[in-house]
């Protein structure tokens, strides 16, 4: 069973900062693209940014994009999600999900695999 955890969620003000982390210990990882997703209190998982095996190809999707990066270090098995100017919009619960043999797509009935998710809150 494949496993990916996610980290670096919690409580930031408006216009603050955020890191999140993805690894996925012992998992071929250079062989997954990766995605980040989010959901907000009763509504859908919506599409945040993906990446390449490679990461030489990334997507972000316009809600977030240049504000929010996507980034990999496959020697650390980890992927990222650099967060800046966040807006209370942005609050919900994030996840991590991988796709073997796959490219960078927005559609997360391509993924194979997710994480439990990590909470992020933008308040005052």
């Amino acid at each position: 069973q494949v496993q990916l955890a996610e980290s670096g969620g919690g409580l930031v003000q408006p216009g603050g900062p955020l890191r999140l982390s993805c690894q996925a210990p012992g998992l071929p990882f250079s062989n997954y693209a990766l995605g980040w997703f989010r959901q907000a209190l009763g509504r859908e998982r919506e599409f945040v940014a993906a990446i390449s095996m490679n990461g030489g190809t990334t997507n972000h999707a316009n809600s977030v994009k240049g504000r929010f990066t996507i980034s990999r270090d496959n020697t650390k098995n980890t992927v990222f999600l650099q967060m800046n100017s966040l807006k209370p919009e942005d609050t919900a619960l994030y996840y991590c999900g991988g796709r073997l043999w796959g490219s960078v797509t927005s559609r997360a009935g391509e993924y194979n695999y997710w994480g439990q998710g990590t909470q992020v809150t933008v308040s005052s």
